[in-house]
């Protein structure tokens, strides 16, 4: 009698309460928006602040950007331990005011040691704000929507780049870098605060709703042991699965990154200055118009290694349009366009494989160590890219198309996450 009662009350509950994952979805696009516009779009700037400030050597304060994304790489890998122990609202609420504070601790710095005990602030609090919380915030929420609703999600990271890149400048022009950091940080922290307690504190299971609201059938996954999931760490280390799609994310976050690190001082001497900055805008809007197609259009069944492996190819497009330009300002556009397209995708395909090749209750781990691996890896991007610039310079008056060497090496790099994306491909297959 008494589980039938307990079975209606479920029925009932399940019938009533409403279905708050597009709002999720909402509130975790804010989240990405001042995840990345203060984690990852902001230590450039911040590097050109505290040298002018402070006046220390470039090697010193850009050393200092690469620990803020190393610390930030650690940290992510132990994202879903502290969010079964603390709860994600719980989480996310400390690394929001995590990275407030290293963001405030950057502006205040008078000494070097200061500086790189803010980032160990900001490196964390942009762990558990960034890519790997965006993901356990909205993936609970949903299934056979989960492409659609990643996808916006996602999106905000690029409209931060839009938004948070000039907005800095604008700021720390008119207040300086400490009321800046100041405003910007409490503004971060008092919103996400309130949407961690409205929104991110409940759970599908916490108030009787399956995946989608149950609107709709699960999502079509392959069967066999391809969904058998890991059960421990060391285990995870040697699944080639596992292994190829961290490698094959590395790989493309190492080529976007380290291309549009240098991408600006590229064009400016085709287009000027300004519309050197119109270009690297189009080429954010590029990355959400790429991303939104693909969450929207995909199949329900489709091979998501494949899809990813199209995005990068359609990226290598670009870097050969790159080479071919020559000064040619139309092919340079349509390097920026299509190598824009797939930016998107880098980031918000993954989680998305692994919600197919992994079982449901591995992939958070699974999604915060290839973030993980992929940030230490892209953390190094920029200086990597620096040194083939070194190697071969630009000179007076070159254009784009005179870096043949740093577009090969871009088109490179993505060719062989192509490879390790299909060997991976081939590695399921096996085991089904």
């Amino acid at each position: 009698m008494h589980k039938k009662v307990t079975e209606t009350a479920t029925a009932r509950q399940t019938q009533t309460a409403p279905f708050l994952g597009w709002r999720v979805v909402g509130a975790a696009f804010i989240l990405a928006v001042f995840a990345w516009g203060l984690g990852f779009y902001g230590p450039p700037v911040y590097l050109h602040a505290v040298r002018e400030a402070r006046g220390w050597p470039l090697a010193l304060v850009s050393t200092a950007v690469t620990a803020h994304f190393l610390i930030g790489a650690i940290a992510v890998a132990k994202l879903p331990a502290l969010h079964r122990r603390f709860g994600v609202a719980a989480v996310t609420k400390a690394g929001a005011l995590a990275l407030g504070l290293g963001v405030f601790g950057w502006a205040e710095a008078t000494a070097p040691w200061q500086l790189f005990a803010a980032l160990l602030l900001s490196g964390s609090g942009w762990a558990a704000t960034g890519a790997a919380a965006i993901n356990a915030i909205v993936s609970p929420w949903f299934g056979a929507r989960r492409p659609a609703a990643l996808t916006m999600a996602y999106n905000g990271a690029s409209a931060a780049g839009i938004v948070f890149s000039p907005l800095w400048v604008v700021v720390i022009g008119k207040l300086g870098f400490p009321a800046a950091a100041a405003v910007i940080a409490a503004v971060m922290a008092l919103t996400v605060w309130s949407l961690a307690d409205l929104l991110f504190a409940r759970s599908p299971p916490q108030i009787g709703l399956p995946p989608d609201g149950g609107s709709l059938t699960p999502v079509p996954v392959p069967a066999g042991p391809a969904r058998l999931g890991p059960p421990s760490g060391a285990r995870l280390g040697r699944d080639p699965r596992f292994l190829t799609l961290a490698a094959a994310m590395a790989l493309g976050l190492f080529a976007q990154i380290g291309l549009i690190a240098h991408l600006f001082s590229l064009l400016a001497p085709t287009f000027g200055a300004q519309l050197a900055g119109v270009a690297m805008g189009t080429a954010t809007a590029a990355a959400i118009a790429g991303r939104t197609l693909v969450g929207a259009f995909m199949p329900a069944g489709a091979d998501r290694r494949l899809v990813a492996a199209m995005s990068y190819a359609v990226q290598i497009t670009g870097s050969l349009a790159f080479m071919l330009a020559a000064g040619d300002s139309v092919l340079i556009m349509a390097g920026v366009v299509l190598f824009g397209a797939g930016i998107g995708n880098a980031t918000s395909l993954p989680p998305l494989i692994a919600q197919v090749e992994f079982a449901e209750e591995h992939v958070p781990r699974v999604v915060a160590h290839i973030v993980a691996i992929s940030q230490a890896a892209y953390a190094f991007a920029p200086a990597a890219f620096g040194l083939i610039q070194e190697f071969a310079p630009l000179g007076p008056g070159a254009n784009a198309g005179a870096a043949p060497y740093l577009f090969a090496a871009a088109a490179l790099v993505q060719a062989l996450a192509i490879a390790t994306l299909l060997c991976g491909r081939r590695q399921n297959d096996a085991m089904r």
